[in-house]
C-alpha cells in the first residue's frame, strides 16, 4: 500500500504530458537533454510555461506535433538554464516600476527561439525570432551580429531609440501571437544559484558540440547568453563597495591597544605613550552624486536607463542621491527623496546640445561630501585634477576613451 502511493505520488509530481517529447529529446539534442534532467516537468491546467526551475505544461502542449513538443520542452529548458526567470527578477528589482516584464519576455523568447532554430529544432507556429524582431523594430537595420544580443542587451535596445522600437516591438508580438510564459522570479525561491546554472551549461554544450545537433549546434548564441554580466549589476557592486563604511580614527574613545599600552608603561615606570584613538564607523548618511551630461551625444534612453537604476539604488541603500544636469556648466541639481525617481526632473531640466566640461559637475558634486561620484558622458571635455573621492565615469556605447581618472563602465544597450 505504502509503495502505491509512493508511485502515484511520483506520477503527480512527473509530467506525463511531456513524457514522450522528454524521452525523445535526447536523441535529436543531448545538450538540452542533459539540461532537461535538472529541471522539474509537471503538469498543470494552465498554458505552458516556466516557473523558477519548474516547467509546466498545460492542456494544449498535448494538441502539438511530436516535432513542436520537443522544440517547446528545449524551449522551456533553455529559459531554465539561462536563468531568464531570475534575470528578470533582479532586473525588475533594479528598475523598480520603470522595468516591463513584458518586453523583457518577448526578447528572451526572440532569443531562445533563434537557437533553437539554428538547432534544426522545430516550433509552434507562429513564433517570435531576433532575426524577426531586429528587422520589425529596427526597419532601417542593424549591424550587429546575432551573436552579439542577450537578455538585458537586447531589452535595453528595445527601449532606445528615438524611432519607437519598443512599439514595433510590440505590434511584431501581437502579430506572432507572443504569449509570456516566463516570469520574473523573486530572489530567494532556493533555487541552484547562477554559478552551478553555467557549470551545468557548460556540460550540455559540451554534449551537444560532440553530437553536431540541437544547441551544440548553436553554442555561441548561448555562451554570449549566459557569459554577460549586466552593467548595471557592476555599478552596483562598485557603489556598493564605495558606500561602504571605512573606520575613521576618533577622539572620543581610546584604542585598546593605547590602554593596554599605558597600563603597561604605568606599571613599569616609563613613560606613557602618545595617546591613540579607537577607530569608529562614520554614522553619517552615505551620498552618491550623480552627474549626468546633457550634450547631444547622450540620449534620451540612457537618461532614462541611469535614472532608473541610481534611483533604484537609491531605495535599497538608503544613500542620499544628488543628481547634477551639467553641459559646460551646471544647469540643475536635485536631491533624492526616498523612493523618488529623477526621471521626470531630468527631462524637464536638462539643457540639451551644448559643450561638455565636467570640472562644474565635479566641484559641485563635491559640496555635499559624497561618498562616490558617477559621471554619465561620453567623457568627452576635460576634467581637471582627481577629487579625493572614487569617481566612476559611466560611458554610453563601446568607443571612448580611457578617463582621466576613476574607474570606466561602459553601458551597452
Amino acid at each position: 500500500m505504502q509503495r502505491r502511493g509512493r508511485r502515484r505520488a511520483l506520477t503527480e509530481a512527473h509530467s506525463a504530458r511531456a513524457a514522450a517529447a522528454l524521452a525523445h529529446l535526447p536523441d535529436v539534442d543531448p545538450g538540452a537533454a542533459l539540461l532537461a534532467l535538472w529541471c522539474v516537468h509537471r503538469d498543470d491546467p494552465g498554458p505552458t510555461r516556466t516557473e523558477g526551475e519548474t516547467i509546466l505544461y498545460g492542456p494544449e502542449f498535448e494538441g502539438l506535433a511530436r516535432e513542436a513538443q520537443v522544440g517547446l520542452v528545449a524551449h522551456h529548458v533553455l529559459h531554465v538554464a539561462l536563468r531568464h526567470g531570475a534575470r528578470a527578477g533582479a532586473m525588475a528589482e533594479r528598475l523598480g516600476p520603470a522595468f516591463r516584464g513584458a518586453l523583457y519576455a518577448l526578447g528572451v523568447d526572440a532569443i531562445v527561439n533563434e537557437t533553437l532554430t539554428r538547432g534544426g529544432h522545430a516550433l509552434p507556429r507562429p513564433a517570435v525570432t531576433l532575426t524577426g524582431l531586429l528587422a520589425a523594430a529596427a526597419p532601417e537595420g542593424t549591424e550587429r551580429a546575432l551573436e552579439e544580443w542577450d537578455a538585458e542587451r537586447l531589452y535595453h535596445w528595445l527601449l532606445g531609440g528615438a524611432g519607437g522600437r519598443a512599439g514595433r516591438a510590440g505590434d511584431y508580438a501581437r502579430a506572432q501571437a507572443f504569449r509570456e510564459d516566463v516570469a520574473p522570479e523573486r530572489a530567494g525561491r532556493g533555487a541552484a544559484d547562477d554559478g552551478t546554472w553555467r557549470a551545468r551549461l557548460t556540460r550540455a554544450l559540451e554534449a551537444g558540440r560532440i553530437s553536431g545537433t540541437g544547441i551544440g549546434a548553436a553554442g555561441a548564441l548561448i555562451d554570449r547568453m549566459a557569459a554577460r554580466v549586466p552593467w548595471e549589476i557592476v555599478l552596483r557592486r562598485l557603489l556598493a563597495k564605495a558606500l561602504l563604511a571605512v573606520p575613521e580614527p576618533s577622539d572620543r574613545r581610546p584604542a585598546n591597544r593605547w590602554i593596554a599600552g599605558e597600563a603597561r608603561a604605568r606599571a613599569e615606570g616609563r613613560p606613557v605613550p602618545v595617546f591613540e584613538g579607537a577607530r569608529a564607523r562614520d554614522r553619517g548618511r552615505p551620498r552618491i552624486a550623480v552627474a549626468v551630461d546633457g550634450s547631444s551625444s547622450v540620449g534620451d534612453a540612457e537618461f532614462s536607463l541611469f535614472a532608473a537604476e541610481v534611483g533604484g539604488i537609491a531605495r535599497r541603500t538608503g544613500a542620499e542621491t544628488e543628481v547634477i544636469g551639467f553641459d559646460d556648466a551646471v544647469r540643475f541639481r536635485l536631491v533624492l527623496g526616498p523612493g523618488e525617481a529623477p526621471e521626470p526632473v531630468m527631462r524637464q531640466g536638462m539643457r540639451r546640445g551644448g559643450g561638455t566640461d565636467f570640472r562644474p559637475a565635479l566641484g559641485a558634486a563635491l559640496e555635499r561630501d559624497p561618498s562616490v561620484i558617477v559621471v554619465l558622458s561620453d567623457l568627452e571635455g576635460p576634467a581637471g585634477p582627481a577629487p579625493r573621492v572614487p569617481v566612476i565615469w559611466a560611458v554610453p556605447g563601446g568607443g571612448a576613451a580611457a578617463p582621466p581618472f576613476g574607474r570606466l563602465l561602459r553601458i551597452e544597450g
